[in-house]
């Protein structure tokens, strides 16, 4: 591998260098070869060989700097003051194949002097769920943390009850938190331009190029957490603890803990157990990036040129940014162009949902088979999106189910929504066709998410010994917008629908 390992090179106050402390006799879980490709790991012989030692810390490759990194935060809108790498450790920084940096980081790894009162491990529920929803958010084409792989282990840890020990090798564009910042200006001041200097020249080097390069580079990691943010609504994606700590300077999606995929649409759905005032609701989240934000920013007023005139111009761009990324989402969902009539039939359609408790990833998807079987029936063959017309029935007997207010609010809702995509494919050119609207829907609705369900089985099963179902699912989210022959009728079928949305323990 190409290793670029800068961070060890920065001031030893930033973090601690130490090894993984080994679990105790680890075993394969699940290896993830296209990671290893595109991070070059592939072509090391001995990596491939001896993977299941290093993400068991048993054994260090010499190119490795394990260090953990101290950072602070504010948790659940408090400040909680120093922080830092309880149980993981960044284990190297690498070019992938495409030249982009990537970190190697080894959560699970044991005791650091950041681990405050944890035991430094992670467990396999925690473990296994991790690892899928990564590789199910990059493969939706959101931005996130992926992993290598994960080991499990007899080194028993303690939750609620006794558990398996387990570890997991993450794979991020970046590991520096909004808390790193946070951490320096409260405990090392003068580090903030040091390092203000390294995440410009390491992620954004392209702000160089502006007349106020620290402003730019405000303003960039502001808009990138508002598309973060846009995309996991889009998707129905709900991170569960939105702490200042657990947000990347680079807008991509890290530390899944009580993270969970929208199953029947429930915009107040709270999926942290420990989240009693529901500040991390779906529906909050745009709101709280913003706040994050605003409380990431001021730190910067010690740097020369940046004042609260300044900061506020970084800040403004916030909004706009997640509301146009979210508003054209919702129209591509729904394939039709992005303007205000658009809007109006979309959040028409959030509000059916949401009034009659429908599944948020089957609905969307279901909109390809209403317009199959109204308007383009007779122009392909009948097996053409089967599923998605089975999907179209199952919702329509939803909505009968529950009663006539909710058949009549459809047939209304249908009809202009017809209406508005045979417009669409019949406007003046260039023009998409009917077939070539149903094509980008369908790129734009998944077929299959991480569903709690899902992830359960696989966790269940694994902690037997059996990781068939762990590597079924990691096959099915490589390509979730494609019906697959392995699927289960489990991978599509939501909850019974009074049935409570499963709240995710923040225990890992």
């Amino acid at each position: 591998m190409n290793y670029q390992n800068s961070y060890v090179r920065l001031d030893p106050r930033l973090y601690h260098r130490q090894p993984p402390t080994p679990l105790d006799n680890p075993k394969a879980g699940h290896f993830n070869s296209a990671v290893a490709a595109r991070l070059e790991w592939d072509k090391d012989e001995t990596l491939m060989a001896r993977w299941v030692e290093i993400l068991g810390g048993q054994y260090v490759p010499e190119d490795f700097s394990p260090l953990s990194m101290a950072y602070a935060g504010h948790q659940f809108g408090q400040w909680a003051g120093q922080l830092g790498d309880g149980r993981g450790l960044l284990m190297a920084q690498v070019l992938d194949n495409t030249g982009k940096l990537q970190d190697l980081h080894l959560k699970g790894s044991g005791l650091t002097p950041y681990s405050r009162m944890g035991d430094g491990r992670a467990v396999l529920r925690s473990t296994i769920r991790e690892y899928l929803c990564g590789h199910a958010l990059n493969n939706v084409g959101i931005a996130s943390s992926d992993a290598l792989g994960f080991v499990v282990s007899e080194t028993p840890v303690r939750r609620e009850r006794m558990e398996q020990g387990a570890a997991l090798m993450r794979v991020a564009d970046c590991h520096i938190r909004l808390g790193h910042i946070e951490w320096i200006a409260s405990f090392a001041p003068d580090l903030l331009a040091e390092f203000t200097d390294y995440m410009i020249d390491t992620y954004y080097p392209e702000c160089r190029q502006a007349a106020n390069p620290v402003a730019e580079f405000l303003t960039q990691v502001v808009t990138r957490t508002a598309h973060m943010i846009a995309d996991w609504q889009l998707i129905g994606f709900a991170h569960g603890v939105m702490n200042t700590d657990n947000l990347s300077i680079t807008g991509s999606t890290l530390d899944f803990g009580p993270f969970g995929f929208m199953e029947r649409f429930n915009p107040s759905w709270i999926n942290n157990h420990s989240d009693h005032t529901g500040r991390y609701s779906y529906q909050n989240q745009p709101a709280i990036g913003h706040w994050n934000m605003n409380v990431w920013l001021p730190h910067f007023m010690r740097l020369p040129n940046i004042d609260r005139s300044t900061l506020a111009d970084c800040l403004e761009p916030y909004e706009t940014a997640f509301m146009t990324r979210y508003q054209q989402g919702l129209c591509r969902k729904l394939g039709l162009p992005f303007s205000r009539d658009s809007m109006v039939l979309a959040f028409e359609w959030l509000t059916l949902m949401e009034d009659y408790n429908l599944d948020y990833t089957n609905s969307f998807r279901a909109l390809i088979g209403l317009i199959y079987k109204e308007l383009l029936a007779d122009q392909t063959a009948s097996d053409s999106y089967a599923h998605e017309q089975q999907l179209l029935q199952i919702l329509l007997a939803e909505l009968n189910t529950a009663g006539t207010e909710a058949t009549t609010e459809w047939q209304g809702w249908q009809t202009r929504y017809l209406n508005a995509i045979k417009a669409a494919s019949t406007a003046e050119a260039p023009v998409p066709s009917l077939t070539e609207i149903v094509e980008s829907m369908a790129t734009a609705n998944p077929v299959y998410i991480l569903r709690n369900g899902m992830a359960q089985t696989a966790i269940e099963q694994a902690t037997s010994g059996d990781f068939a179902e762990v590597d079924r699912l990691y096959q099915l989210l490589s390509s979730p917008y494609q019906v697959q022959p392995i699927a289960t009728p489990a991978d599509t079928q939501p909850p019974a629908p009074d049935a409570p949305m499963l709240p995710i323990s923040c225990s890992s």
